[in-house]
Order: structure tokens, then C-alpha cells, then sequence
């Protein structure tokens, strides 16, 4: 009997604002499923996610309202398979031969949803180009 591969794992980092990650690890949860572990991390356990993030993702059918940020560790980032910063990159710790993804992107904080909306369109793409990439066929 063969052991199955292990799931990749993916940590979405976004030290501002913790919308930008949140986005783009509930995204991968939805279409990813159980193929791939997702991890989000922002600069401190209380942030809170924008409400317009939240409203934005709603309008999707994600719900995101009980999402909270994990603290950024070097244990999380040195634990994973891609790490992705989200207009971050110079605060996220570095090790040598990981995959990490730049992913330059607005920042929604404070922002209505009208302006939200383009960001979460953005982030969707980028998730699907990623699963594709990655070989995992998405759930919607």
C-alpha cells in the first residue's frame, strides 16, 4: 500500500494588512480543498480583517468573518513548500532554496468594497494560476 504525497503548503504573508492574505488563503481553501495545506500570517493575532474584505468575499460566497491572522514566525515560513508576500516581501524572513512568490498588490485597508473588488478579482487569478501550476485542479 503506497503513502499518499504529502499535501504542498502554501503561507500567504502580508505583515500591513492582514485582508490581502486573508483573501488569498480563504481563495485557496475554497478551490484547493483538502489537496493543499494554506496558511496565512500577518503582523500580530488581534488584526482584524477589513470589513469591506470581508463584505468582498461574501459577494463570492467565502465567508471570511472569523478568519485571524496566525503572528509571522521563521518556524512558518521555513516550514512551508511556497511562500507568497503580498506587498511584504522585505519583512518576511529569507531561507535559501525556498520558493517564495511576490505577489505586489493595492492594499484594501480602509477602502470600500467597490475598491476591494478589483484586489479579490486579482487574488482569485493569481490563486487558480497557482493551483494550476502547482497540478491541483480546482474545486469551483
Amino acid at each position: 500500500m503506497s503513502t499518499p504525497a504529502p499535501r504542498p503548503s502554501v503561507l500567504f504573508v502580508c505583515v500591513h494588512n492582514a485582508g490581502r492574505s486573508q483573501m488569498g488563503a480563504a481563495f485557496l481553501n475554497h478551490l484547493g480543498g483538502d489537496q493543499i495545506e494554506v496558511r496565512s500570517a500577518g503582523s500580530a493575532p488581534a488584526d482584524a480583517v477589513n470589513p469591506a474584505v470581508v463584505n468582498a468575499m461574501a459577494e463570492v460566497g467565502i465567508d471570511i468573518s472569523a478568519a485571524t491572522p496566525k503572528v509571522l514566525t521563521t518556524e512558518a515560513v521555513q516550514s512551508s513548500d511556497v511562500v507568497i508576500t503580498m506587498g511584504c516581501g522585505d519583512a518576511c524572513p529569507v531561507f535559501p532554496g525556498k520558493r517564495y512568490l511576490d505577489w505586489q498588490l493595492d492594499d484594501p485597508a480602509g477602502q470600500s468594497v467597490d475598491a476591494v473588488r478589483p484586489i479579490r478579482d486579482e487574488i482569485e487569478q493569481r490563486v487558480r494560476g497557482l493551483l494550476a501550476e502547482l497540478g491541483i485542479p480546482t474545486a469551483a
